[in-house]
């Protein structure tokens, strides 16, 4: 699973954002850059890094050896749990894992080295490992 080497503090504060500022749409990571095919947010969410993990085994698993596939984001974002059977109160949860902020068209996953076909196959079941919806996009071909 995906996490940072170091962090610089242990527990962040929770950015409570407003819904507008969520659904903003991105502004980087937004095209294709490396591959042919891309996986791309449709809505925002907090992708955990076993979900990330899990999107990349389905597409790794569909593409074999042939294709060659980017992850384009990575979670260093801390987030905490308090212990089962706990009162409120007394302080913040230990730390639990790591989570990326998605927010609507942010570039994912990235495909190159094998067919349409099998791109799509491999992206659509990445998609369904996800907690937001997701759009593959594809290069546009210039002749």
């Amino acid at each position: 699973m995906l996490f940072p080497k170091k962090v610089k503090f242990r527990k962040w504060q929770n950015a409570r954002k407003s819904a507008a500022k969520l659904s903003a749409p991105e502004t980087r990571g937004i095209t294709l850059a490396f591959g042919s095919f891309g996986l791309k947010a449709e809505t925002s969410a907090r992708v955990k890094s076993n979900q990330i993990e899990a999107s990349r085994k389905a597409i790794t698993r569909t593409i074999t050896k042939v294709g060659k596939m980017w992850i384009r984001i990575f979670p260093d974002r801390p987030y905490t749990q308090k212990a089962a059977q706990m009162g409120m109160g007394k302080g913040k949860g230990d730390p639990q894992g790591y989570v990326f902020e998605v927010r609507p068209g942010r570039m994912l996953f990235e495909i190159d080295g094998v067919d349409e076909a099998t791109a799509i196959k491999a992206l659509r079941k990445a998609g369904a490992k996800l907690p937001l919806k997701t759009r593959i996009v594809r290069r546009e071909q210039i002749v």
